[in-house]
């Protein structure tokens, strides 16, 4: 999987929010991320080529975020101290590759104080009849593709996104129900941390 969809994919994840009725105003999901301490939830992946792949993603607020693929993926993607880190177990196993976070989607969903209304990223806003979608688009590098957002309601929920890339690759995400609240390790969350327990 590409390295850039993955990124704005795990962006997406963290887009947690709720849908009601009608289509849920911006500042409505903007409250209701910034109300998020912890979370927890399995997830489900469409790859492009129509292949599965499974996992758990884990989220604290604010600036942090994991995603664990289940084997046979060898994949690890944490976000934290300003930093996303990918290992992959076929290339780089032991040390990370790095992005600063503020350069990737990720940061829209973990800055400390989401105001959605406010930011320049979002280009759709819409409701389907069952969920508010919420698209997004880096005004600065439309080349990165989309991320878009689904929220259902009863109860509030990210339920999935959809990422398109530049070359038109689609991923979708699913999102069982999230666990919220739980205490979760600051070491789940610390790139420095997992390199030395991979012997990095």
């Amino acid at each position: 999987m590409d390295r850039r969809t993955f990124i704005a994919a795990a962006a997406a994840s963290l887009a947690a929010t709720p849908a009601l009725a009608d289509k849920l105003s911006l500042n409505a999901i903007s409250n209701y991320l910034n109300g998020i301490q912890t979370a927890t939830t399995e997830f489900t992946q469409v790859n492009d080529d129509g292949s599965l792949s499974t996992g758990t993603l884990y989220i604290k607020r604010p600036g942090r975020m994991r995603f664990e693929y289940n084997p046979p993926e060898e994949l690890l993607v944490m976000a934290g101290a300003g930093q996303v880190g990918i290992f992959d177990g076929k290339s780089n196993v032991q040390k990370a590759e790095r992005y600063p976070l503020s350069r990737t989607p990720l940061n829209l969903i973990l800055e400390r104080n989401v105001n959605l209304a406010q930011r320049d990223m979002v280009v759709g806003h819409d409701f389907d009849g069952t969920a508010t979608v919420v698209t997004a688009q880096d005004p600065r590098n439309p080349e990165y593709g989309t991320i878009q957002l689904k929220f259902t309601a009863d109860p509030i929920e990210l339920r999935q996104w959809v990422i398109r890339d530049g070359q038109g690759a689609t991923t979708t995400v699913i999102l069982g129900q999230l666990a919220l609240g739980r205490d979760l390790p600051s070491t789940l969350f610390n790139i420095s941390y997992e390199e030395g327990q991979r012997g990095g």
